[in-house]
């Protein structure tokens, strides 16, 4: 699979998991909806900074966020 494409998945199973939809998420965390679908789809290559705020708003660590995508 895709790196971009299971980051995206492993992003919507955690949002998923704090019961936010992804405008809820977005707007919460000062983030884009479309770029939040745009992680989740895959589609876009996010910086390191962008990892790091989605891990914090997720409350998860970083690596997590990349489990599977080796």
């Amino acid at each position: 699979m895709d790196v971009h494409r299971k980051f995206g998945d492993n992003v919507r199973k955690h949002r998923k998991a704090t019961g936010l939809s992804q405008e809820q998420f977005a707007l919460k965390h000062d983030i884009d909806r479309t770029y939040v679908s745009g992680i989740e789809r895959g589609k876009r290559n996010p910086t390191i900074e962008i990892v790091a705020k989605f891990a914090k708003a997720l409350g998860v660590p970083i690596s997590e966020l990349f489990d599977g995508c080796d």
